[in-house]
């Protein structure tokens, strides 16, 4: 079976959870997609998981590249309401905040990491002379 994005013609008009190469999770209605796998997405909310909280923010109409899609699922709609027990919903400034600064201590730690393997003479990305 070959994986291509004709496959997308069962999942239009369902609505999906799709996971970015960012990390990013967006759910919405798949209204239309293209043979690059181009999503269109419709009453889309952008949700965060963080520790133990969660919050969604609503972005409407959603245009994804195809490139960009890591995961792509349909929802199941009986159970789209019910979030896991360790989490609680939060409002979204909150859980933006404790997002950013997860993300901050997780650059802090990928830098100390990189500094250490540099004392053991391995290079950064792109530090070495007449490397393309």
């Amino acid at each position: 079976m070959f994986t291509t994005a004709a496959q997308l013609l069962d999942l239009t008009d369902k609505k999906l959870m799709v996971v970015l190469r960012d990390g990013r999770k967006l759910i919405g209605v798949l209204r239309s997609w293209d043979q690059f796998a181009n999503l269109v997405l419709q009453d889309t909310v952008e949700r965060i998981f963080v520790q133990r909280v969660w919050g969604e923010m609503r972005r409407g109409l959603y245009l994804v590249r195809g490139e960009n899609v890591l995961l792509l699922g349909e929802i199941d709609l009986d159970l789209d309401d019910v979030i896991p027990e360790p989490y609680e919903q939060a409002p979204w400034e909150t859980v933006e905040a404790l997002y950013g600064e997860e993300n901050e201590a997780k650059k802090r730690r990928e830098r100390a990491r990189a500094r250490k393997l540099q004392a053991l003479g391995f290079e950064g990305e792109g530090a070495g002379e007449g490397l393309y």
